[in-house]
């Protein structure tokens, strides 16, 4: 081993508390240059260059808390009125609002080309990345490099760094520079490498595709995502509606599909009381279940006489139509879905 990379190792194993390797029980250098050996090979199998595989195995390092965020991964725990308080605030809808005023052209160009208005746009990058003011700090290099290792999900991320490598290679891309999440997410829309190498386009004619530094690229590569997800412009993410209070929160998984009719026969209206539209339209319905079963649990626990006793209240859902399934494969959690549904309602 040169001594400059033994000083970068014992750099990065510096302050390390726990095993990160389990079952040898510590960091194992051997294995380390085992896996940056088969990535090289696999690299030149697969023509990058041999700048690129230079750069990118100078000397990358392993961090720990990367692999502590991946194996500690936070329960959510907020209720949905919680999370959407969060992620629809008033000031990232002030800011979406300044953004639409700062990009028109851009914002139309999209439109044009991918068929993804100006407010649908502006609400997945508000969500990603708060208009880019989110600022990526791991290299990139070293957060796959340091996931390989760990071996959970070895093959996943190998591909990811091999894919980082063939962007970087044909867009003239400094590797080194390239930052991102813990996870490997990066630029204003946070595309993973697979992602960014199948729907990534050159928006400002350079023939080059930066998602970080140029938000036209960063633009035309979520215009075209979406619409390869097959996008409708015409209709609508979600309707918020109320729904019986004995209603049966089995049928609120997004899952469970009915026609709007069949929704309005069970009792589903609007906010306001008034009926739900009444085309053939299939949608399912999402609501808070968790929060529904804590009110359910605490009225049938009350000790209390009858008179005392609140009525249940009626619960707040939401229809659920094509756009957010679509919505769903790019982040597969209700919630996200809705809260895109509802920030792109505040910039319309």
């Amino acid at each position: 081993m040169t001594k400059k990379k033994f000083l970068w190792l014992l750099v990065a194993l510096l302050g390390m508390p726990f095993s990160a390797n389990a079952q040898r029980g510590s960091f194992d250098i051997d294995r380390w240059y085992e896996i940056t050996d088969a990535l090289r090979l696999r690299a030149q199998t697969e023509h990058i260059s041999k700048h690129i595989i230079d750069e990118t195995f100078r000397a990358p390092a392993f961090i720990p808390s990367i692999v502590k965020s991946d194996k500690n991964q936070a329960e959510f725990k907020l209720t949905l009125n919680n999370y959407l308080d969060r992620t629809v605030s008033k000031s990232r809808i002030s800011d979406g609002q300044k953004m639409r005023a700062t990009y028109p052209t851009l914002l139309s160009r999209v439109e044009s080309k991918y068929g993804i208005p100006p407010h649908i746009m502006l609400a997945f990058w508000g969500m990603e990345s708060n208009y880019g003011a989110v600022k990526s700090r791991h290299q990139l290099i070293d957060a796959f490099m340091t996931l390989i290792y760990d071996g959970r999900r070895e093959t996943f991320f190998s591909n990811q760094l091999i894919a980082l490598m063939k962007i970087a290679d044909k867009n003239k891309l400094n590797i080194s520079n390239i930052h991102g999440s813990w996870a490997g997410a990066m630029g204003h829309f946070q595309f993973i490498p697979t992602t960014l190498a199948q729907y990534g386009a050159d928006g400002n004619g350079d023939g080059r595709i930066d998602i970080i530094n140029n938000i036209s690229d960063a633009m035309y590569s979520a215009g075209n995502y979406l619409n390869k997800l097959g996008w409708n412009k015409n209709e609508r993410i979600v309707r918020r509606v109320i729904l019986p209070a004995d209603f049966d929160i089995s049928l609120l998984d997004g899952k469970t599909k009915y026609s709007l009719p069949q929704w309005a026969s069970m009792g589903v209206v609007n906010p306001d009381g008034s009926a739900i539209p009444q085309t053939d339209m299939v949608a399912g319905l999402v609501a808070d279940v968790a929060e529904i079963e804590s009110i359910r649990n605490s009225a049938n626990n009350t000790i209390a006489s009858d008179t005392d006793i609140a009525p249940m209240p009626v619960i707040t859902a939401y229809l659920t139509y094509p756009n957010f399934y679509r919505i769903k494969r790019w982040n597969n959690s209700n919630w996200y879905a809705i809260a895109i549904a509802n920030l792109a309602d505040n910039l319309h």
